[in-house]
């Protein structure tokens, strides 16, 4: 983030003066420290190559958060199969750019703009000059992932190609507290609910909400260790060191929630979600003690109290997992769009797209005639 002060990326990203739409991820404070601990870094395949878009008089008008990938992890949206199939063929898919926040699988904005000028003209050089770079720079291809929905029909128009996922959200529909919240569930599910969340603390196991000054260097030790123990079973190699959990908790503490399950007068199990301007946005969780339905009362159902208590809309809990749907979650498409250089393998991506595309609507309308809510919602 060195290319820019915090006031300049903050004023193009919208959140010098946080709102309905704040999105935390997008934040100077937080891509700072994803570079200034070494999480994201030419080390660990994340080059930062952000793009600044001036006018003649050097005045900054847009800017995209964009980084040069030598691999395909951390980004929660999968192109292996393009990479293997285009090296199979006798091309070199690494490196690319990846248009995104590391390692965050949250929708928000990608084309940063100074509302001062035209948003739709400077939205459309930022994704001209994109495609233009990884034409000019022999990459093989640039993505836009998890951008807005709005930003899209921009991105198409440069010859970006669009693709859709899949995840799972909890709207808030005006509730007061979670028995509003219950009251819109089918009876089973009212029940099986109810009963899931006293066995997920019957073991003597209590919650804390920690935000704000809560969050001690004690608090982010505990944590580090759940995700640690959590991260290497799951993933291998977790992202995120611990020097990156400091820096948050120095820059960005009011817009921490730690969900932190205790027993015994410790901590055993934690989530981390981050507090935007209308959202709740869970990220990860770990735990040092297995216990049933544990991980869906940390991560889901303390996520909902929150936002219901805070008259939070809306709670994103992250990429995949159909289970969340039976916790009030409901499916949500996802957008992202690709530039891809070579021909041939544009057309064989824009072919598979269209198919891949057909795919997840029709998913999304088979999860929605089984969500937990009953008919008349």
């Amino acid at each position: 983030m060195n290319a820019f002060t915090p006031d300049e990326w903050n004023n193009l990203s919208g959140t010098a003066h946080p709102d309905h739409n704040y999105n935390p991820f997008i934040s100077h404070a937080f891509l700072l420290a994803l570079e200034q601990s070494g999480c994201v870094a030419q080390e660990t395949g994340w080059l930062p190559r952000h793009l600044r878009l001036e006018t003649v008089s050097g005045e900054l008008i847009g800017a995209v958060p964009n980084y040069l990938k030598s691999h395909s992890q951390g980004e929660y949206v999968f192109d292996h199969g393009w990479a293997d199939a285009f090296e199979r063929a006798g091309g070199r898919y690494y490196p690319k750019f990846q248009a995104a926040v590391p390692l965050t699988p949250a929708t928000g904005p990608r084309l940063l703009t100074n509302r001062a000028f035209q948003p739709d003209a400077v939205r459309l050089a930022l994704a001209a000059g994109l495609a233009q770079l990884a034409e000019q720079t022999g990459v093989s291809s640039a993505h836009v992932t998890f951008a807005l929905a709005d930003e899209i029909p921009v991105l198409e128009k440069v010859g970006f190609l669009h693709r859709t996922d899949q995840q799972f959200h909890f709207k808030n529909n005006g509730f007061s507290h979670y028995d509003d919240f219950l009251h819109e569930l089918s009876s089973r599910k009212r029940k099986a609910l109810r009963k899931e969340r006293k066995a997920a603390l019957s073991s003597g196991i209590e919650i804390d909400w920690l935000t704000g000054r809560d969050l001690t260097e004690a608090v982010w030790d505990d944590f580090f260790a759940f995700y640690m123990d959590t991260g290497l079973r799951k993933w291998g190699r977790p992202y995120l060191n611990r020097r990156f959990y400091s820096l948050i908790g120095e820059t960005m503490a009011n817009d921490i929630l730690l969900v932190m399950a205790r027993r015994d007068g410790r901590y055993i199990a934690g989530a981390i979600n981050f507090i935007g301007g209308n959202t709740l946005y869970g990220r990860h969780w770990g735990c040092i003690e297995d216990h049933p339905f544990l991980h869906f009362e940390v991560c889901y159902h303390q996520a909902i109290d929150f936002a219901i208590e805070r008259g939070l809309q809306t709670v994103e809990a992250g990429a995949q997992g159909e289970h969340k749907l039976a916790r009030g979650y409901i499916p949500v498409t996802t957008h992202s769009a690709h530039y891809i250089v070579h021909e041939g393998l544009r057309d064989a991506v824009r072919d598979y797209l269209d198919h891949e595309r057909r795919a997840v609507e029709e998913i999304h309308t088979n999860l929605q005639a089984h969500t937990p809510f009953r008919h008349e919602r």
